[in-house]
């Protein structure tokens, strides 16, 4: 049987997702803001998912390749219907927004 989709699990499936100039994943990084699930309306058996994501700036070279990964990962989840990626800039990012494991990985105390 399936397991339940829900928010935490977005959340590791989008840790697959390396910020290529960091090489640290998106979540530890701090960079997905919102996951939202709700259901699909074209098929029932699943959730949609909608996402906001922030860069580590505004002007991230990284940005379409970083959205289009955390889609393809979270496509290719179970239960999954649409998945929509926004970016937002509103909070900024911040190094603060990271866990322990990425300042460990990136060596910042």
């Amino acid at each position: 049987m399936a397991e339940t989709l829900c928010e935490d699990k977005v959340r590791e499936q989008l840790k697959q997702v390396i910020d290529p100039e960091l090489f640290v994943n998106i979540v530890d990084l701090g960079l997905i803001y919102v996951v939202d699930l709700v259901p699909s309306e074209e098929t029932p058996e699943k959730q949609d998912v909608k996402v906001e994501m922030t860069m580590t700036s505004p002007m991230c070279p990284a940005g379409p390749q970083l959205v289009g990964n955390s889609r393809q990962v979270v496509e290719a989840m179970e239960g999954v219907g649409k998945v929509e990626i926004k970016v937002v800039m509103d909070p900024p990012w911040t190094q603060d927004m990271m866990t322990d494991d990425a300042r460990d990985q990136l060596g910042i105390f």
